[in-house]
């Protein structure tokens, strides 16, 4: 039997809304030290990305874009042990964006953006996160500009949208 596409969209829908309350019990429940890989994968599911780090450990992504405004990154020890988790997603991060960083490294750093665009006539692509703002009546994004010719950073900005 195939499954309306109304109550695909549905349930996709509330699945997203629900992934931060998931996070705060989740998140809690993952201790550096002690939690396993399994662990983790059974908690919050597969990661969105695997980041191979030079030593042979992974760091595993869990974006929340583009509706949520963290991103986590957990990485492993050699025993598939949980040795560091932080969410991303914070301005000492944003500092480290500097002139020419290729898109890879920006990944790595902040995970995958909400969203991409390219300005052909500026002659830039955009990657843009939904993150934490000030005022719980605005939403704020960081945003990463590429020059299209070299595909190195170029510069970073905010934007602050009034919610509703």
């Amino acid at each position: 039997m195939k499954i309306p596409a109304w109550i695909a969209t549905a349930a996709t829908v509330i699945g997203a809304a629900l992934l931060p309350a998931c996070d705060a019990v989740n998140l809690q429940e993952i201790k550096p030290g002690i939690t396993t890989a399994s662990e983790v994968r059974t908690r919050m599911g597969e990661p969105g990305f695997q980041h191979w780090n030079n030593d042979g450990t992974a760091t595993w992504e869990y974006s929340r874009q583009p509706s949520g405004t963290q991103c986590y990154m957990i990485t492993f020890g050699n025993d598939q042990i949980v040795k560091t988790m932080e969410q991303v997603l914070n301005d000492k991060n944003y500092a480290k964006v500097r002139d020419g960083l290729s898109k890879d490294d920006v990944r790595r750093l902040l995970g995958a953006p909400g969203s991409k665009v390219v300005f052909d006539n500026l002659r830039e692509e955009i990657w843009e996160w939904r993150v934490e703002g000030m005022m719980p009546t605005e939403e704020t994004y960081f945003m990463v500009h590429f020059d299209t010719g070299h595909g190195g950073v170029k510069k970073t900005s905010k934007r602050i949208a009034m919610r509703g």
